[in-house]
């Protein structure tokens, strides 16, 4: 991935945040022609950028539409057809339990952190020799949903094991 470009409310909010917050330097600012907004890029690592847009006319959040209402495991967190879930930053399996307290103390609502299994609800109660992955969901300040996710073990041929599904096509 190269970058992966979003939308802000307020850019400024969106630099301290990402840069103050959650330690993404600022690699590169734009000032779109005409007075039609930003576009400033963060670096999340591996030569990879996080980007956002800001346009001073662009129109509002729509949390249950376009981003999730809720985080996993408290409310609905389906979005629509070709809208954008959430972004998921990989994390060292060994610092996931200290973002917890990190983000908490820079007033930021988290998750706790969740052990995804093959169990029926994807989810364990504690870490085991079937969880592939550990993680904490969050929001930015324009509610765009946030995932550290540390994986646990490599992932093998038969961590694939579902048939795609289909659409009614009626």
């Amino acid at each position: 991935m190269n970058h992966l470009a979003l939308v802000c409310r307020d850019m400024m909010a969106t630099v301290a945040f990402y840069e103050g917050v959650l330690g993404m330097p600022l690699v590169k600012t734009i000032e779109l022609g005409g007075g039609t907004g930003q576009h400033f890029f963060f670096d999340c690592g591996n030569g990879d950028a996080l980007a956002f847009f800001w346009f001073p006319e662009a129109p509002p959040a729509a949390p249950g539409v376009a981003s999730p209402a809720a985080m996993p495991g408290e409310g609905d967190f389906r979005t629509a057809h070709g809208s954008m879930n959430h972004v998921a930053f990989d994390v060292a399996p060994e610092a996931i339990d200290g973002y917890v307290e990190r983000l908490r103390a820079a007033g930021v609502t988290c998750t706790e952190v969740i052990n995804h299994d093959d169990s029926d609800w994807g989810v364990a109660a504690e870490p085991h020799a079937g969880v592939f992955v550990r993680s904490i969901y969050f929001v930015d300040p324009d509610g765009i949903q946030l995932e550290f996710a540390a994986w646990t073990r490599p992932l093998e041929p038969d961590d694939v094991s579902h048939q795609p599904a289909r659409a009614d096509r009626g």
